[in-house]
């Protein structure tokens, strides 16, 4: 690919993160534009996204990480992007790594390539859910998943179009993409990324995600074994 054509969108979806939104927004904007997706937050979450220099689109009510990143995606797409890059609003994800996936999506243009967390370096009980939740989601899969929770991603532009019509509102959208990457034989890659935590707040609810997290990964395997697109949520 030739990276000086490469169109690419941060895309930043950001529910009730006025206190820590600022600064990744304006560092990601250092080396990319920037689309917040304000997901009907109470807070001055979309002022704050503003001063920082994005552009922000604002959906409401609340509608989930899933529904947020689709409507960025949709943006891209009208705005002719190649590529978006999300990364989460709460500092977890370095925007100094930003230029490592647009050198990965240039090298071979991969279409979803995931930013690869180090499990050993979470807090235990993370560490724990990640570890369980990447095996069960690689067997479902029926092939090795090195990190299929991370949201710092970058997403060709097929992929988005392929993505739109999914239903999922919540995180198992991030894994369904996996799903729709592999079954439509696109491309799929990592890099590896730093592993930061620092005692935020999650907006996951532990026990409903497990149990979206494993409602998707049965939904992979049922669709992966018949050789199907992945059943759409009612």
């Amino acid at each position: 690919m030739n990276n000086e054509r490469q169109r690419i969108l941060a895309v930043i979806p950001a529910y009730n993160e006025a206190a820590r939104l600022g600064p990744v927004a304006a560092a990601a904007g250092s080396f990319l534009p920037v689309l917040v997706v304000d997901d009907g937050s109470s807070d001055e979450t979309a002022l704050v996204g503003r001063q920082s220099g994005a552009d922000v689109l604002t959906q409401t009510p609340n509608q989930g990480k899933g529904a947020a990143l689709r409507a960025g995606f949709r943006r891209a797409l009208e705005q002719g992007y190649d590529a978006v890059i999300t990364l989460d609003a709460d500092g977890q994800h370095d925007p100094a790594e930003i230029p490592a996936f647009a050198r990965a999506f240039a090298a071979d243009g991969g279409d979803l390539i995931i930013g690869r967390r180090d499990f050993s370096r979470m807090p235990r009980v993370r560490r724990l859910s990640n570890t369980l939740g990447t095996r069960l989601f690689s067997w479902a899969l029926g092939q090795p998943v090195a990190d299929n929770q991370s949201g710092y991603r970058l997403v060709s532009r097929r992929l988005m179009e392929a993505s739109l019509e999914s239903a999922e509102k919540g995180f198992a959208f991030e894994v369904e993409m996996i799903v729709l990457c592999v079954q439509n034989g696109f491309k799929l890659g990592w890099v590896p990324i730093r592993t930061i935590y620092a005692g935020e707040t999650s907006h996951i609810s532990p026990l409903k995600h497990a149990a979206e997290f494993v409602r998707v990964s049965m939904r992979t395997r049922q669709s992966m074994r018949l050789g199907k697109q992945p059943p759409r949520s009612s």
